[in-house]
Protein backbone atom coordinates (compact mmCIF):
# COMPACT_ATOMS: atom_id res chain seq x y z
CA UNK A 1 0.00 0.00 0.00
CA UNK A 2 1.29 3.45 -0.95
CA UNK A 3 0.25 5.74 1.88
CA UNK A 4 -0.36 9.47 1.76
CA UNK A 5 -1.54 12.18 4.16
CA UNK A 6 -4.14 14.84 3.56
CA UNK A 7 -3.62 18.54 4.29
CA UNK A 8 -6.81 20.29 5.42
CA UNK A 9 -6.51 24.05 5.93
CA UNK A 10 -8.98 26.07 7.96
CA UNK A 11 -10.35 29.49 7.03
CA UNK A 12 -13.73 31.25 6.59
CA UNK A 13 -15.59 33.52 4.14
CA UNK A 14 -15.20 36.69 6.27
CA UNK A 15 -12.01 37.87 4.51
CA UNK A 16 -13.17 37.68 0.90
CA UNK A 17 -12.17 35.71 -2.21
CA UNK A 18 -8.71 37.22 -2.59
CA UNK A 19 -7.63 36.06 0.85
CA UNK A 20 -9.06 32.59 0.23
CA UNK A 21 -7.21 32.33 -3.07
CA UNK A 22 -3.97 33.29 -1.32
CA UNK A 23 -4.59 30.73 1.42
CA UNK A 24 -5.17 27.98 -1.13
CA UNK A 25 -2.10 28.94 -3.16
CA UNK A 26 0.12 28.94 -0.08
CA UNK A 27 -1.33 25.67 1.23
CA UNK A 28 -0.58 23.95 -2.07
CA UNK A 29 2.94 25.36 -2.03
CA UNK A 30 3.52 24.11 1.50
CA UNK A 31 2.13 20.65 0.75
CA UNK A 32 4.27 20.30 -2.37
CA UNK A 33 7.45 21.42 -0.66
CA UNK A 34 6.86 19.31 2.42
CA UNK A 35 6.14 16.24 0.28
CA UNK A 36 9.74 16.40 -0.90
CA UNK A 37 11.01 16.40 2.70
CA UNK A 38 8.68 13.87 4.35
CA UNK A 39 8.60 10.07 4.01
CA UNK A 40 5.06 10.14 2.58
CA UNK A 41 3.28 12.59 0.26
CA UNK A 42 1.27 15.42 1.81
CA UNK A 43 -1.72 16.12 -0.42
CA UNK A 44 -3.54 19.44 -0.20
CA UNK A 45 -7.28 18.72 -0.14
CA UNK A 46 -9.33 21.76 0.79
CA UNK A 47 -9.42 25.18 2.38
CA UNK A 48 -12.33 24.38 4.67
CA UNK A 49 -14.83 27.17 5.25
CA UNK A 50 -17.98 25.27 6.15
CA UNK A 51 -19.08 22.34 8.26
CA UNK A 52 -20.04 20.43 5.11
CA UNK A 53 -16.60 20.84 3.52
CA UNK A 54 -14.97 19.47 6.67
CA UNK A 55 -17.42 16.58 6.99
CA UNK A 56 -17.00 15.69 3.31
CA UNK A 57 -13.19 15.55 3.45
CA UNK A 58 -13.30 13.51 6.68
CA UNK A 59 -15.72 11.00 5.15
CA UNK A 60 -13.49 10.69 2.10
CA UNK A 61 -10.41 10.18 4.29
CA UNK A 62 -12.13 7.53 6.39
CA UNK A 63 -12.90 5.39 3.34
CA UNK A 64 -9.69 5.92 1.39
CA UNK A 65 -7.27 3.13 2.31
CA UNK A 66 -4.32 5.11 0.98
CA UNK A 67 -4.99 7.99 3.37
CA UNK A 68 -3.07 7.25 6.58
CA UNK A 69 -4.07 10.45 8.38
CA UNK A 70 -4.93 14.12 8.13
CA UNK A 71 -2.87 17.18 9.02
CA UNK A 72 -4.78 20.38 9.79
CA UNK A 73 -3.64 23.99 9.93
CA UNK A 74 -5.55 27.24 10.25
CA UNK A 75 -4.02 29.95 8.03
CA UNK A 76 -6.69 32.41 9.15
CA UNK A 77 -9.19 32.30 11.97
CA UNK A 78 -11.45 29.25 11.44
CA UNK A 79 -14.50 29.15 13.77
CA UNK A 80 -14.21 25.79 15.45
CA UNK A 81 -17.91 24.93 15.81
CA UNK A 82 -17.94 24.11 12.12
CA UNK A 83 -15.28 21.43 12.77
CA UNK A 84 -17.37 19.51 15.33
CA UNK A 85 -19.30 17.14 13.07
CA UNK A 86 -16.29 16.30 10.94
CA UNK A 87 -13.92 15.69 13.84
CA UNK A 88 -16.47 13.54 15.65
CA UNK A 89 -16.61 11.26 12.60
CA UNK A 90 -12.84 11.12 12.00
CA UNK A 91 -11.42 7.59 12.12
CA UNK A 92 -7.91 8.35 10.91
CA UNK A 93 -4.90 9.70 12.87
CA UNK A 94 -4.97 13.46 13.24
CA UNK A 95 -2.11 15.94 13.54
CA UNK A 96 -2.69 19.62 14.27
CA UNK A 97 0.20 21.53 12.71
CA UNK A 98 0.45 24.94 14.39
CA UNK A 99 2.59 26.95 12.00
CA UNK A 100 2.40 30.00 9.77
CA UNK A 101 3.39 30.69 6.18
CA UNK A 102 5.84 33.51 6.98
CA UNK A 103 8.79 33.05 9.27
CA UNK A 104 9.21 36.69 10.32
CA UNK A 105 6.98 39.68 10.93
CA UNK A 106 7.65 42.06 7.99
CA UNK A 107 8.33 45.32 9.79
CA UNK A 108 7.74 47.67 6.83
CA UNK A 109 4.86 45.72 5.26
CA UNK A 110 2.73 44.73 8.20
CA UNK A 111 -0.69 46.35 8.10
CA UNK A 112 -4.27 45.26 8.81
CA UNK A 113 -4.51 43.40 5.50
CA UNK A 114 -1.47 41.36 6.53
CA UNK A 115 -3.00 40.79 9.98
CA UNK A 116 -6.30 39.57 8.50
CA UNK A 117 -4.54 37.10 6.21
CA UNK A 118 -1.97 35.73 8.65
CA UNK A 119 -4.00 34.73 11.69
CA UNK A 120 -2.58 31.30 12.47
CA UNK A 121 -1.45 32.46 15.91
CA UNK A 122 -5.03 32.64 17.12
CA UNK A 123 -6.66 30.53 14.39
CA UNK A 124 -4.76 27.46 15.58
CA UNK A 125 -5.76 28.15 19.19
CA UNK A 126 -9.45 28.25 18.24
CA UNK A 127 -9.00 25.03 16.29
CA UNK A 128 -7.09 23.42 19.14
CA UNK A 129 -9.85 24.18 21.63
CA UNK A 130 -12.50 22.17 19.86
CA UNK A 131 -10.27 19.10 19.61
CA UNK A 132 -9.55 19.40 23.33
CA UNK A 133 -13.27 19.87 24.05
CA UNK A 134 -14.10 16.75 22.01
CA UNK A 135 -11.32 14.82 23.81
CA UNK A 136 -9.81 14.05 20.41
CA UNK A 137 -6.62 11.97 20.34
CA UNK A 138 -4.27 14.06 18.23
CA UNK A 139 -0.68 15.18 17.84
CA UNK A 140 0.08 18.89 18.15
CA UNK A 141 3.29 20.03 16.41
CA UNK A 142 4.24 23.70 16.54
CA UNK A 143 6.99 25.48 14.63
CA UNK A 144 7.94 27.04 11.31
CA UNK A 145 7.09 24.64 8.49
CA UNK A 146 10.46 24.95 6.70
CA UNK A 147 12.53 24.02 9.77
CA UNK A 148 14.16 20.60 9.63
CA UNK A 149 13.39 19.78 13.25
CA UNK A 150 9.70 20.45 12.62
CA UNK A 151 9.71 18.32 9.48
CA UNK A 152 11.46 15.55 11.41
CA UNK A 153 8.66 15.53 14.00
CA UNK A 154 5.99 15.39 11.31
CA UNK A 155 7.86 12.54 9.61
CA UNK A 156 8.00 10.67 12.91
CA UNK A 157 4.26 11.12 13.45
CA UNK A 158 3.58 9.95 9.90
CA UNK A 159 5.40 6.68 10.59
CA UNK A 160 3.27 6.10 13.68
CA UNK A 161 0.14 6.75 11.62
CA UNK A 162 1.34 4.26 9.00
CA UNK A 163 1.77 1.76 11.84
CA UNK A 164 -1.89 2.33 12.70
CA UNK A 165 -3.01 1.89 9.07
CA UNK A 166 -0.91 -1.27 8.82
CA UNK A 167 -2.37 -2.55 12.11
CA UNK A 168 -5.96 -2.05 11.00
CA UNK A 169 -5.49 -4.60 8.20
CA UNK A 170 -3.08 -6.97 9.95
CA UNK A 171 -3.58 -10.73 9.93
CA UNK A 172 -1.57 -13.17 12.06
CA UNK A 173 -1.20 -16.85 11.15
CA UNK A 174 -0.74 -19.09 14.19
CA UNK A 175 0.69 -22.55 13.59
CA UNK A 176 -0.83 -24.29 16.58
CA UNK A 177 -1.51 -22.69 19.95
CA UNK A 178 0.74 -20.88 22.38
CA UNK A 179 3.14 -22.64 24.73
CA UNK A 180 1.16 -24.54 27.35
CA UNK A 181 0.44 -22.84 30.70
CA UNK A 182 2.09 -19.52 29.74
CA UNK A 183 0.04 -16.49 30.84
CA UNK A 184 1.47 -13.43 29.12
CA UNK A 185 1.18 -14.83 25.58
CA UNK A 186 -2.57 -15.20 26.08
CA UNK A 187 -5.00 -12.37 25.42
CA UNK A 188 -8.45 -11.39 24.24
CA UNK A 189 -8.34 -11.73 20.45
CA UNK A 190 -11.83 -10.27 20.04
CA UNK A 191 -10.89 -7.15 22.00
CA UNK A 192 -7.62 -6.82 20.11
CA UNK A 193 -9.41 -7.03 16.76
CA UNK A 194 -11.93 -4.45 17.97
CA UNK A 195 -9.24 -2.10 19.26
CA UNK A 196 -6.28 -2.64 16.95
CA UNK A 197 -7.79 -4.31 13.91
CA UNK A 198 -5.78 -7.54 14.08
CA UNK A 199 -7.24 -10.80 12.77
CA UNK A 200 -5.58 -13.62 14.72
CA UNK A 201 -6.42 -17.17 13.68
CA UNK A 202 -4.84 -20.59 13.76
CA UNK A 203 -3.74 -23.02 11.05
CA UNK A 204 -2.78 -26.60 11.76
CA UNK A 205 0.86 -27.58 11.64
CA UNK A 206 -0.34 -30.32 9.30
CA UNK A 207 -1.34 -27.62 6.82
CA UNK A 208 2.24 -26.38 6.84
CA UNK A 209 3.68 -29.90 6.50
CA UNK A 210 1.43 -30.47 3.48
CA UNK A 211 2.64 -27.21 1.90
CA UNK A 212 6.26 -28.20 2.58
CA UNK A 213 5.76 -31.50 0.74
CA UNK A 214 5.15 -29.73 -2.58
CA UNK A 215 8.08 -27.30 -2.43
CA UNK A 216 10.38 -28.06 -5.35
CA UNK A 217 14.15 -28.47 -5.45
CA UNK A 218 14.27 -25.57 -7.93
CA UNK A 219 12.58 -23.29 -5.38
CA UNK A 220 14.98 -24.44 -2.66
CA UNK A 221 18.02 -23.92 -4.93
CA UNK A 222 16.96 -20.32 -5.60
CA UNK A 223 16.54 -19.55 -1.89
CA UNK A 224 19.86 -21.27 -1.09
CA UNK A 225 21.57 -18.94 -3.56
CA UNK A 226 20.00 -15.98 -1.74
CA UNK A 227 21.23 -17.35 1.59
CA UNK A 228 24.73 -17.63 0.10
CA UNK A 229 24.71 -13.97 -0.94
CA UNK A 230 23.47 -12.60 2.38
CA UNK A 231 25.05 -14.94 4.90
CA UNK A 232 28.17 -16.99 5.53
CA UNK A 233 27.30 -20.68 5.32
CA UNK A 234 29.37 -22.08 8.19
CA UNK A 235 28.09 -25.65 8.34
CA UNK A 236 28.69 -28.87 6.43
CA UNK A 237 25.13 -29.98 7.12
CA UNK A 238 23.69 -28.48 3.94
CA UNK A 239 20.62 -30.70 4.13
CA UNK A 240 19.62 -28.98 7.37
CA UNK A 241 19.91 -25.60 5.65
CA UNK A 242 17.89 -26.84 2.68
CA UNK A 243 15.22 -28.08 5.07
CA UNK A 244 14.98 -24.59 6.56
CA UNK A 245 14.61 -23.21 3.04
CA UNK A 246 11.78 -25.67 2.45
CA UNK A 247 10.08 -24.49 5.63
CA UNK A 248 10.52 -20.82 4.72
CA UNK A 249 9.10 -21.23 1.22
CA UNK A 250 6.07 -23.08 2.55
CA UNK A 251 5.42 -20.59 5.34
CA UNK A 252 5.72 -17.64 2.95
CA UNK A 253 3.32 -19.22 0.47
CA UNK A 254 0.73 -19.72 3.19
CA UNK A 255 1.21 -16.22 4.61
CA UNK A 256 0.89 -14.56 1.22
CA UNK A 257 -2.09 -16.68 0.18
CA UNK A 258 -3.99 -15.69 3.33
CA UNK A 259 -2.76 -12.04 3.28
CA UNK A 260 -1.03 -12.55 6.64
CA UNK A 261 2.00 -10.43 7.54
CA UNK A 262 2.93 -12.16 10.80
CA UNK A 263 3.05 -15.69 12.17
CA UNK A 264 3.76 -17.75 15.27
CA UNK A 265 4.73 -21.30 16.07
CA UNK A 266 5.82 -23.27 19.12
CA UNK A 267 8.48 -25.88 19.76
CA UNK A 268 5.79 -27.97 21.51
CA UNK A 269 3.91 -28.50 18.24
CA UNK A 270 6.14 -29.63 15.37
CA UNK A 271 4.21 -32.75 14.38
CA UNK A 272 5.46 -33.95 11.01
CA UNK A 273 8.42 -31.52 10.94
CA UNK A 274 12.08 -32.34 11.48
CA UNK A 275 13.22 -28.94 12.74
CA UNK A 276 11.81 -25.89 14.44
CA UNK A 277 12.00 -23.08 11.84
CA UNK A 278 15.06 -21.06 12.81
CA UNK A 279 16.83 -19.71 9.76
CA UNK A 280 13.44 -19.80 8.04
CA UNK A 281 11.85 -17.50 10.60
CA UNK A 282 14.89 -15.22 10.74
CA UNK A 283 15.02 -14.69 6.99
CA UNK A 284 11.25 -14.11 6.78
CA UNK A 285 11.60 -11.40 9.45
CA UNK A 286 14.37 -9.79 7.40
CA UNK A 287 11.80 -9.55 4.58
CA UNK A 288 9.37 -7.62 6.81
CA UNK A 289 7.20 -10.37 8.29
CA UNK A 290 6.44 -10.39 12.01
CA UNK A 291 7.21 -13.39 14.21
CA UNK A 292 6.45 -14.52 17.73
CA UNK A 293 7.91 -17.56 19.43
CA UNK A 294 5.89 -19.98 21.56
CA UNK A 295 2.65 -18.81 19.97
CA UNK A 296 3.06 -15.19 21.10
CA UNK A 297 0.75 -13.53 18.58
CA UNK A 298 0.88 -10.09 20.25
CA UNK A 299 4.65 -9.75 19.83
CA UNK A 300 4.40 -11.21 16.32
CA UNK A 301 1.94 -8.49 15.27
CA UNK A 302 3.90 -5.73 17.01
CA UNK A 303 7.08 -6.87 15.23
CA UNK A 304 5.36 -6.54 11.86
CA UNK A 305 3.91 -3.13 12.78
CA UNK A 306 7.21 -1.72 14.01
CA UNK A 307 8.96 -3.02 10.89
CA UNK A 308 6.36 -1.19 8.81
CA UNK A 309 7.02 1.97 10.83
CA UNK A 310 10.79 1.72 10.31
CA UNK A 311 12.98 3.02 7.53
CA UNK A 312 11.78 1.95 4.06
CA UNK A 313 8.97 -0.07 5.59
CA UNK A 314 11.29 -2.63 7.21
CA UNK A 315 13.50 -1.12 9.85
CA UNK A 316 15.79 -2.76 12.36
CA UNK A 317 13.06 -4.17 14.60
CA UNK A 318 12.89 -7.77 15.79
CA UNK A 319 11.37 -10.33 18.09
CA UNK A 320 13.49 -10.45 21.24
CA UNK A 321 13.65 -11.99 24.70
CA UNK A 322 15.56 -11.06 27.84
CA UNK A 323 17.41 -14.31 28.32
CA UNK A 324 19.89 -13.76 31.15
CA UNK A 325 21.63 -10.97 33.10
CA UNK A 326 25.23 -10.02 33.73
CA UNK A 327 25.16 -8.69 37.31
CA UNK A 328 28.80 -7.76 37.85
CA UNK A 329 28.83 -4.53 39.83
CA UNK A 330 29.29 -1.56 37.53
CA UNK A 331 28.88 -3.76 34.44
CA UNK A 332 25.23 -4.76 34.54
CA UNK A 333 23.77 -5.88 31.21
CA UNK A 334 20.88 -7.84 29.75
CA UNK A 335 21.63 -10.53 27.21
CA UNK A 336 18.84 -10.78 24.67
CA UNK A 337 18.47 -13.81 22.47
CA UNK A 338 16.09 -16.63 21.63
CA UNK A 339 16.45 -20.29 20.83
CA UNK A 340 16.77 -19.61 17.10
CA UNK A 341 14.68 -16.68 15.96
CA UNK A 342 16.33 -13.23 16.03
CA UNK A 343 16.06 -11.09 12.90
CA UNK A 344 19.36 -10.30 11.11
CA UNK A 345 18.24 -6.67 10.73
CA UNK A 346 19.77 -6.28 14.21
CA UNK A 347 23.17 -7.64 13.17
CA UNK A 348 26.36 -5.64 13.42
CA UNK A 349 27.53 -4.51 9.99
CA UNK A 350 31.15 -5.61 10.47
CA UNK A 351 30.55 -9.23 9.47
CA UNK A 352 27.90 -11.37 7.80
CA UNK A 353 25.62 -13.48 9.99
CA UNK A 354 26.71 -17.12 9.97
CA UNK A 355 24.44 -20.03 9.14
CA UNK A 356 25.26 -22.74 11.66
CA UNK A 357 23.64 -26.04 12.63
CA UNK A 358 23.52 -27.15 16.26
CA UNK A 359 21.53 -29.38 18.55
CA UNK A 360 18.49 -27.73 20.16
CA UNK A 361 17.78 -29.35 23.49
CA UNK A 362 14.19 -28.17 23.76
CA UNK A 363 11.10 -29.10 21.80
CA UNK A 364 10.25 -31.87 19.34
CA UNK A 365 13.16 -31.50 16.88
CA UNK A 366 14.10 -34.72 15.14
CA UNK A 367 17.22 -33.15 13.64
CA UNK A 368 19.52 -30.24 14.50
CA UNK A 369 18.06 -26.93 13.25
CA UNK A 370 20.03 -24.45 11.17
CA UNK A 371 20.02 -20.85 12.37
CA UNK A 372 21.77 -17.49 11.92
CA UNK A 373 24.37 -16.63 14.54
CA UNK A 374 25.52 -13.02 14.96
CA UNK A 375 26.14 -10.18 17.39
CA UNK A 376 23.76 -7.24 17.52
CA UNK A 377 24.93 -3.77 16.64
CA UNK A 378 25.62 -0.94 19.06
CA UNK A 379 23.32 2.03 19.50
CA UNK A 380 20.29 3.51 21.23
CA UNK A 381 17.19 1.37 21.01
CA UNK A 382 13.90 0.53 22.69
CA UNK A 383 12.20 -2.67 23.79
CA UNK A 384 8.41 -2.79 23.58
CA UNK A 385 5.83 -5.10 25.10
CA UNK A 386 2.06 -5.16 24.54
CA UNK A 387 0.19 -6.87 27.37
CA UNK A 388 -3.47 -7.58 28.03
CA UNK A 389 -4.38 -6.17 31.45
CA UNK A 390 -7.95 -7.45 31.35
CA UNK A 391 -10.26 -4.73 30.10
CA UNK A 392 -7.50 -2.77 28.40
CA UNK A 393 -4.19 -3.10 26.57
CA UNK A 394 -0.96 -1.67 27.96
CA UNK A 395 2.01 -0.79 25.75
CA UNK A 396 5.27 -0.72 27.72
CA UNK A 397 8.36 0.90 26.22
CA UNK A 398 11.81 0.94 27.80
CA UNK A 399 14.83 2.90 26.61
CA UNK A 400 18.01 0.84 26.24
CA UNK A 401 21.58 1.27 24.94
CA UNK A 402 22.87 -1.70 22.96
CA UNK A 403 26.58 -2.46 23.29
CA UNK A 404 29.07 -4.80 21.74
CA UNK A 405 28.83 -7.97 23.84
CA UNK A 406 31.46 -7.78 26.56
CA UNK A 407 32.44 -11.43 25.99
CA UNK A 408 32.63 -13.68 22.95
CA UNK A 409 30.44 -16.56 24.28
CA UNK A 410 31.96 -19.06 21.76
CA UNK A 411 29.70 -21.91 22.89
CA UNK A 412 26.42 -20.00 22.56
CA UNK A 413 25.17 -20.81 19.02
CA UNK A 414 22.43 -18.18 18.74
CA UNK A 415 22.08 -14.57 17.64
CA UNK A 416 22.51 -12.27 20.63
CA UNK A 417 22.20 -8.60 21.59
CA UNK A 418 23.56 -7.08 24.81
CA UNK A 419 22.25 -3.85 26.31
CA UNK A 420 22.10 -1.51 29.28
CA UNK A 421 18.53 -1.00 30.39
CA UNK A 422 17.35 2.38 31.64
CA UNK A 423 17.58 3.74 34.25
CA UNK A 424 19.86 0.84 35.24
CA UNK A 425 19.52 -2.92 35.12
CA UNK A 426 18.00 -3.64 38.52
CA UNK A 427 15.70 -0.62 38.68
CA UNK A 428 14.71 -1.25 35.08
CA UNK A 429 13.86 -4.87 35.85
CA UNK A 430 11.82 -3.81 38.88
CA UNK A 431 9.92 -1.26 36.78
CA UNK A 432 9.35 -3.71 33.93
CA UNK A 433 8.00 -6.38 36.27
CA UNK A 434 5.90 -3.85 38.19
CA UNK A 435 4.27 -2.78 34.91
CA UNK A 436 3.60 -6.39 33.89
CA UNK A 437 5.95 -6.39 30.90
CA UNK A 438 6.33 -9.69 29.06
CA UNK A 439 9.49 -11.74 28.61
CA UNK A 440 9.05 -11.37 24.84
CA UNK A 441 9.54 -7.91 23.33
CA UNK A 442 10.18 -6.12 20.08
CA UNK A 443 13.64 -4.54 20.06
CA UNK A 444 14.04 -1.64 17.64
CA UNK A 445 16.89 0.64 16.66
CA UNK A 446 14.67 2.58 14.23
CA UNK A 447 11.35 3.20 15.94
CA UNK A 448 11.44 5.81 18.70
CA UNK A 449 9.67 6.14 22.02
CA UNK A 450 7.77 9.16 20.73
CA UNK A 451 6.51 7.13 17.78
CA UNK A 452 5.31 4.36 20.07
CA UNK A 453 3.61 6.91 22.32
CA UNK A 454 1.89 8.42 19.29
CA UNK A 455 0.84 4.95 18.15
CA UNK A 456 -0.68 4.20 21.56
CA UNK A 457 -2.45 7.56 21.57
CA UNK A 458 -3.91 6.95 18.11
CA UNK A 459 -5.06 3.48 19.15
CA UNK A 460 -6.42 4.68 22.50
CA UNK A 461 -4.39 2.24 24.59
CA UNK A 462 -2.37 2.80 27.74
CA UNK A 463 1.29 3.77 27.33
CA UNK A 464 4.03 3.28 29.94
CA UNK A 465 7.55 4.61 29.36
CA UNK A 466 10.58 3.52 31.40
CA UNK A 467 13.34 6.11 31.01
CA UNK A 468 16.68 7.08 32.52
CA UNK A 469 14.74 9.09 35.10
CA UNK A 470 12.09 6.51 36.07
CA UNK A 471 11.88 5.34 39.67
CA UNK A 472 9.86 2.45 41.01
CA UNK A 473 7.95 4.77 43.33
CA UNK A 474 6.98 7.17 40.54
CA UNK A 475 5.99 4.30 38.27
CA UNK A 476 3.81 2.70 40.93
CA UNK A 477 1.98 6.00 41.35
CA UNK A 478 1.60 6.36 37.57
CA UNK A 479 0.20 2.84 37.23
CA UNK A 480 -2.22 3.42 40.10
CA UNK A 481 -3.54 6.62 38.53
CA UNK A 482 -3.68 4.98 35.10
CA UNK A 483 -5.75 2.17 36.55
CA UNK A 484 -8.25 4.64 37.97
CA UNK A 485 -8.37 6.66 34.74
CA UNK A 486 -8.89 3.67 32.49
CA UNK A 487 -11.66 2.28 34.66
CA UNK A 488 -13.53 5.57 34.10
CA UNK A 489 -13.24 5.28 30.29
Amino acid sequence: MKYEFWFVVGSQFLYGDEVLETVEKRAKEMANELSGKLPYPLIYKVTAKTSKEISDVVKAANFDDSCAGIITWCHTFSPSKMWINGLKDLKKPYCHFATQYNEKIPNDEIDMDFMNLNQAAHGDREHGFIAARLRMPRKVIAGYWKRQEVQTRIASWMKSAVGVAFSKNLKVMRFGDNMRDVAVTEGDKVEVQTKLGWEVNTWAVGDLVKEMSVVTDKEIDALMAEYGEKYEIATDNIEAVRYQAREEIAIKKMLDRENCVAFTNTFQDLYGMEQLPGLASQHLMSEGYGYGGEGDWKVSAMTAIMKAMGENGNGASAFMEDYTYHLEEGKEYSLGAHMLEVCPSLASADKKPRIETHHLGIGMNEKDPARLVFEGKEGNAIVVSLVDMGGRLRLICQDIVCVKPIMEMPNLPVARVMWRAMPNLTTGVECWITAGGAHHTVLSYDVTTEQMKDFANMMDIEFVHITKDTTVEALEKELFLNDLAWKLK
